[in-house]
Parts: structure tokens; sequence; C-alpha cells
């Protein structure tokens, strides 16, 4: 860089102050530019905006909304930059944008921060949205600040509530008593997307989830769960790993539900058990059942046996080990038998039940019926206590004559013919579970079904900072909605928030007490309040039309802009904020206010940034602050680095050095522009290409300003490419450098007046337009030295041509053995035979493989040659 920097202060006579207002200091300092550009932009507040009733071809693009937590660190840079360079491109590539950007407010950090500062949770929060979206700003991102959505403001959760009347009316919503998910630190209910695989709390990770029995408003999820799964195989512009992810979340399984008859008295949980098998066709090899430790049986079971509830007791805290290490699939298998017994009603055979450390009680119906001989894990638990295997399937003979052999065990395939299984014996495995289902339907104990991993999603959530659900409570009529008409339901301000005794809000009785729209009488209200991922499940229509105190938007605005064109957000969301958005989507849509039955077309999940070898987090105590970047850098170098350091997919590891190297190439740019914009500088308004169309004929232009044109036209088609296409900006980047580095070893030509002025011209503004997606403030400053007139946002993007892009000589390496020996220099349509007699004649060459014999010659074209030699 030292020698760079010598060569560059060498030629400053071609420095034009009246180009650059009359600056002669070619130091590039951000401060100052980027100041100035900062308040050009505040004074425009339709800017970003998009436009109204136009004909250009709409773009969507969106960066998931954060949770305003009080200041932004750079893994927030790093998302909003992607997203911020694509709306720019798109820009100018000349589509109508919409690049909006709002406020996941609600949630559980307000509440805390409420009780650890003795601040209210709306003045933490809307103090905090204001923080952020300065930062925003003076970082330099785009958007249209005039569709901005606050979720915890009462113009937007009045529709999350309008939304729950309407789930309710539609039976969507309904309110039952069960096991949920409690966060003891977060002291709420926890949706199970929000159940980390270690069994503990998504937001406190450290942190173990118990089970309670409460009253909950669940919302029916499952009622879209086949629609759910088959739409993800036409969502082809999402990563296939987050496609992946929610087919398995959502879990299909196809098979039989069978009810084992209790031997023996029964308790409260009922004589039955269900067990839901994919391969009813076993049945007949089943010699135990099993229970996972938190079944309602087991509980009635161990109720009188002191010994039975310490052994399942221990059986669940294996379980949870076995979550926090993270994988329970892998948890070494333990059982107790409890002493009973249950009848299987295809043979009549008693069974014993055992409770086992490996059966879950969220997955299925908490109940298998063991068939070790035919499966891994059944025949693992046998051995283990010394269960019985028996053999019911064996494989399928070419030969009927022939004696089958007892396959190795367990024997899993489910290619074969049923044996020791009664009436069903000689049937093929798919024939016996057609019939033995329809059997068991046919006398009441089973059916054929189809079961799902997914449940429906309990978003009754026992804190204060969300949304009320807009439901009374009257001893009269029971559970009655609250009148559209009455709402919103505010949300109480000045309440005093403790972390025990359920909802702050039961304490408000100017809150609690209401009046029965019904009969008039007294009421209770709900107290609950609304999990805060429905706030985030259709923020993105909202944007559409953000005003509308009518509706949540209007439904032909919204089919304008949906779905969204490019969605970008962390693969984190994969389950909860996405899964649940789809379901949105399509009960707005069977509710007609939308006719798309997806939110997103192409799905971005860009890579975590890391610091110290962990992801930035403010408990790791390992953030990189903007602010500082941007006062110690400038927020051009802050964006820029975020996209150069890595391709955006994958992980970032933060690194002060990079920044700093980034720092220099914009003030290298910079430089080379005051130094050398020339004074025949043709401002342009409306069309991108030159003045001086004669001048950029490839045969017109002596060596230095061709290589300076074929530069430029490989760069714009490897920028334009990577936005079409990977999106690798850190490459793009890196193009821009390299043409960079070529105008820099052209600038002894540039003295010369080697170079055209109206060709560097058009080639320093054609640098500028390739810089303006990553660099807006350096890009918008240098604009304007050009002397450019029109709005860079929306100026054209540049034209790429394939004929001046085209190299005129390569430079290709020799190997001879597969060893370098040296580089020829070709005419770059020389055809094999021309470029072999150039290799041959190399002195290099020729000194390698003297006095051996060629035995092969390999030619890859324009790329390597390859000469073979014994």
């Amino acid at each position: 860089m030292a020698q760079q920097e010598k060569s560059e202060t060498a030629v400053t006579e071609r420095h034009n102050p009246e180009r650059t207002g009359g600056r002669n200091d070619e130091r590039y300092d951000p401060q100052r530019v980027e100041s100035k550009w900062f308040a050009r932009w505040q004074k425009d507040a339709s800017l970003c905006a998009a436009e109204p009733d136009s004909a250009k071809k709409k773009y969507y693009v969106l960066e998931m909304l954060p949770y305003p937590s009080g200041a932004l660190h750079m893994g927030h840079v790093r998302n909003y930059s992607i997203g911020d360079a694509l709306a720019r491109y798109m820009w100018m590539n000349g589509y109508n944008v919409l690049h909006p950007m709002g406020w996941d407010s609600f949630g559980l950090p307000a509440e805390n921060a409420a009780i650890q500062n003795n601040t209210p949770p709306r003045q933490w929060t809307l103090g905090n949205i204001a923080n952020m979206k300065a930062q925003m700003n003076r970082l330099g991102f785009a958007y249209d600040w005039s569709r901005e959505v606050t979720t915890c403001l009462p113009d937007y959760y009045r529709w999350n509530q309008w939304f729950f009347l309407k789930l309710f009316e539609k039976g969507l919503a309904y309110r039952k008593k069960s096991k949920v998910n409690w966060c003891p630190k977060c002291c709420t209910v926890l949706a199970n997307e929000q159940v980390l695989s270690n069994g503990c709390c998504w937001r406190h990770e450290d942190t173990l989830v118990e089970q309670r029995e409460l009253e909950q408003w669940f919302v029916r999820t499952t009622k879209y769960a086949e629609e759910l799964l088959h739409g993800l195989d036409k969502l082809d512009g999402w990563p296939e790993k987050v496609r992946t992810m929610q087919r398995n979340w959502i879990g299909r399984s196809e098979g039989t539900l069978v009810d084992f008859k209790l031997d023996g008295a029964s308790g409260p949980a009922g004589s039955s058990i269900s067990v839901f098998t994919t391969r009813v066709d076993t049945i007949y090899g089943a010699t135990s059942v099993q229970l996972a430790p938190e079944h309602p049986i087991v509980k009635d079971l161990a109720a009188t046996n002191a010994d039975l509830r310490a052994k399942v007791d221990q059986l669940i805290g294996e379980q949870r080990k076995a979550r926090e290490a993270g994988d329970i699939g892998e948890i070494e298998k333990h059982g107790v038998p409890t002493g009973r017994y249950a009848i299987n009603p295809f043979n009549g055979e008693k069974v014993p039940i055992w409770v086992a450390n490996y059966i879950l009680m969220d997955y299925g119906t908490g109940a298998i019926m063991s068939v070790p001989a035919h499966d891994e894990r059944d025949y693992e638990f046998a051995k283990k206590y010394r269960l019985e295997v028996r053999l019911v399937v064996v494989p399928i003979s070419n030969d009927p004559e022939e004696t089958v052999a007892e396959p190795p065990l367990p024997f899993i395939a489910h290619e074969g013919v049923l044996i020791n299984s009664g009436p069903y014996n000689g049937l093929t495995c798919d024939e016996a579970i057609k019939k033995m289902s329809a059997h068991a339907e046919k006398k009441g104990f089973g059916k054929a079904t189809v079961t799902y991993r997914l449940k429906d999603w309990g978003i009754s959530r026992q804190r204060y900072w969300g949304t009320p659900i807009p439901m009374l409570y009257c001893e009269k009529d029971g559970i009655v909605a609250v009148p559209e008409k009455d709402l919103p339901v505010i949300l109480p301000e000045n309440v005093d928030i403790t972390l025990t005794g359920g909802s702050p809000l039961g304490r408000v009785p100017e809150f609690v007490n209401a009046t029965c729209p019904k009969c008039g009488g007294p009421a209770r209200r709900e107290t609950d309040t609304m999990d805060t991922f429905v706030d985030s499940s259709w923020y993105f229509y909202r944007y559409t039309d953000a005003h509308n105190d009518r509706a949540p938007f209007d439904g032909q605005i919204a089919q304008h802009w949906f779905p969204i064109d490019q969605y970008i957000g962390g693969v984190e969301h994969a389950i909860l904020h996405l899964i649940y958005s789809r379901f949105w989507t399509k009960f707005m849509r069977d509710l007609g206010m939308i006719t798309n039955d997806e939110p997103v077309d192409r799905l971005f999940t860009q890579g975590m940034v890391i610091k110290d070898g962990a992801k930035m987090s403010k408990s790791l105590g390992n953030v990189v602050s903007p602010d500082e970047m941007v006062a110690r850098y400038g927020a051009d170098a802050a964006r820029l680095y975020s996209l150069f350091a890595a391709p955006p997919d994958r992980d970032l590891d933060w690194q002060d050095s990079g920044i700093e190297g980034i720092q220099r190439f914009l003030g290298r740019v910079y430089r080379f522009m005051v130094r050398n914009t020339p004074a025949l500088a043709a401002p342009r308004s409306a069309s991108s290409g030159t003045a001086h169309a004669e001048i950029l004929q490839a045969t017109s232009l002596q060596p230095a300003a061709r290589a300076i044109q074929r530069k430029l036209h490989q760069t714009v088609k490897r920028v334009s490419d990577d936005f079409q296409g990977r999106w690798h900006f850190n490459t793009c980047i890196s193009a821009i450098m390299e043409l960079v580095n070529v105008l820099y070893g052209a600038e002894e030509a540039i003295a010369r007046n080697e170079i055209p002025a109206p060709f560097l011209a058009d080639v320093e503004r054609n640098l500028v337009l390739l810089l303006a997606p990553f660099a807006p403030y350096l890009a918008h400053e240098l604009w304007e030295m050009l002397g450019e007139k029109a709005n860079l946002l929306k100026a054209p993007w540049p034209k790429y041509d394939a004929a001046l892009a085209k190299e005129e000589e390569l430079e290709i390496p020799v190997q001879v053995n597969g060893k370098l020996r040296s580089r020829v220099v070709v005419s770059a349509d020389a055809t094999e035979e021309t470029v072999l007699e150039r290799v041959l004649a190399d002195e290099k060459v020729r000194a390698a493989i003297a006095g051996k014999q060629i035995v092969k010659k390999i030619y890859v074209p324009g790329k390597l040659v390859n000469i073979v030699v014994k």
C-alpha cells in the first residue's frame, strides 16, 4: 500500500478544482461527505418512497423487522446492507421498489427493562425505536419511512385483535386446558416452536422449560398442516435447508391409530392407551406398550405407587439432561415396568406396560407399541430388558417353494410378507396395513390416520407488554368476544410489573372489570396477551397500506405488491416466524382479503456476524457498535465491509483490520476521481452511455484505454450477474476494486493524454454507478463531482457489452507433467494448434522437455496447457 500511495501522489497535475468545488484536498473525509448527504436526504421524505400508480414493474424487497432492543449491532447492519444494496440496484434497473421498515416492538425485554430500570415499557420501547431509526438513517439505508409500522401502537395491534375475532368466528381460535411450556425466567408460556432442542427457552438458552397445566388460547394451525407442507414444493426461491426444516417440523406421518385397553382398574386418564403406528402390519409382534414419562396414564399408575413415581421422575430428569445436551435422540435408553398390562386388540394378548425415557409426550400420542423384531430402538430396548422379540415379517422370496430363512434382526424393511399374524399371514406389508386399518375402524378400536408433529399454536402469554386478547368471561353467557366496534382493547399504562402472580393486567381493576355485550351484566376481561409472533405474522401486508383505519389493509393495494419478491433474515426464523406467517397468509386468503397462497417468493437467509469466536451478543460482550464504526471509518465503510468480508449466506468473522482496508479503498476511489475528473466531463440526466459514442469503439482506443474499457465491461457483467444470481457481493466489490487498480495503473497514460477525456468521464461515471448500491454516500459525492444532475438513486444501471468485455489476448499457464514451467500469451481466438505451437516454441518449455518423449498434450481452452513427457 505504501508504494501505491507513493505512485498516486506522483500524478497530481490532473486535479481539477473546478470540478471538485474548489477543493485541493485529495484526502477523503467520510464525516464531511456523509454529513453533507445525510442532511440532504433527511430533507426529502419522498426520496425512497414507492411510486403510487406507477406503470413500472413492482419489486418488494424486505428485511425482517427488528425488535427495538436499544441499538443496532453489526449483525443488523449486514442484514440491512444486503437488502439496501438490492433495493438500490432494482431502482437503478427501472423498478418501482417498495422498501419499508418497522418495529416488532411488543415483547419480553421491555418488561424486563421496566423491572430493572423502573422505566415503563412504552417509554423504553419508543425511546429505543427513535435511537435505532436514527442509526439506520445515519447508515444511509434507503427506507420508505412513510410506511413505518410499530406493532406496539394501538393503530396496529387493533388489527391483531380483529384477526383474533375472525379466527374465533371460524373456529380457529379456541381455549382449552392443557400442559404448556413454561419458562421460569420469562414467567410465561412458550409455543412448542419456542423451546430449543435442548429443552431450554429460546430467549434464555440456559433455562430449562417446565410443564404446567393452564387454560390457554390456541390457534388451530393444524387445520392448514397439509397445505403448509405441500406449499413448500412451490417455494423454489427458498433455501432448501429452510424448506427441509419446515417439512421436518410439520412432520407428516401416515399410519394407524390403535387403542390398547388397560387391563384392570383405570384412573382419571381413562382406560385406553392410544398408539399411533406407521407399521400396524407388525402389531402381532408387539411385546410391550411403552409410555412417555409424562403420559396421563403414567400419572394414574404412579398415583398409588411411590416407587414407580420416583423412577418416572428419574426418567423425566434424564430427558431434560438429554435435551440440554442438544440431542434427545441419542439418549441412553432406560425404562421401568409399571406392573400393569394392556390388551392388544388384534389378538387379545396382554402385553406389559413400560415407561421409557426415549418416548416423548409431544410426539404422536406419547405412547408406542414396541415391536423389537422390526424396529431398531425397540430391539435395543428389548435386548437390554430381556423382553420377548417376535418375528412377524420376513423378506419376500422369489421362489414360492423356497423356505424363507429368518432375516437378521431387527428386520426393518417394508418389503416383506407377514408370518405369525393370524388371519393376515401371507399378506405383503402394504396389503396388511390396508386390511388391518380397515378392520380396526370396523371394530371401533382404531382407524387409518395422518398425524403431524405440528401442534396448534398456543398464543396466550402471562405478560403485560403484548396485544390484549379481545375476549370476555361472563357468568351468564360464558366466553364472549369483544364487539369489533369496541376495538382496540387498549393496553393500560402505568401497570405494576412483577414476575409473580400471573399476568400484570390481572391486577388492574379498571382493565379487568367490563360489561358483557350480550346480557349487559358484569364480565371479566381476558388478562393474557398474545404471543408476539402474531405481530410479525402479517406486518408486511400492513406496509402496503400503513395508515388504513378501516381495515388491516386494502386487499387490492396488497395484491399489487404481493408476494414479496425478496425477503431477507436469519435462518433462526425458519420455523417460528416463517411458518406462522405462511399460516396467516392462507387464513387471510380464506377470508377473501387476498388471493396469494404464500407471502414470500424468494427468501435469503444471511449468515451471522461472529466476533471472538461467537455470535455477536450483548450477553457475551462482543457486540461491535455501528456508531463507533461510523464515527471512525464512515457509514459506507461499515456497510461495504459487512458485504465484502464474506459471502452473505456465510458467517462473517469480524476483524477491525478488515474495515480499515475498506476505508483505504474508498479513499483510493476518491483520490483518483479528484485527480482525474476531466474538465470535458459531459453531464447526463436521463440515459447511460457516453455523449461521444465513437470513442467507445475498441479499434479507436489506444491500448491503455482499451484495457480500461475491457475491465469496465467485465466488471459490469460480474456485478450484474451477482445481483441477479448468487448474491456474492464480496466478489462484486472485489471486481470493483480490480477496476480501480486498472485505473490507477493507467494514470501515467492519463497524464500523457492517451486516454480521451470524454471516455474517462464515462468510465468514472460508470464506476460511480457500480459503487452506488454499496457505498451510497461516496457515490453521491462523486456523482455530483462529475457534474451529474439526475437522481443517482434512480440513475440507469450500466449496460454490459460482451464485445467490449472480450479479452484480446490470453495468458495461459503451461505445465510439464503437472508442474508449472512457463506462461505464454496468445490471441484470445487462437486455435488449439496455434496455442500448442506457441507453447512448444517457448524457451522454458523446450528446456523442460529436452531429451524427453512427449506422451500427451492436454489443452483446456483459454485456461491451461499440460505437456506429459517421459
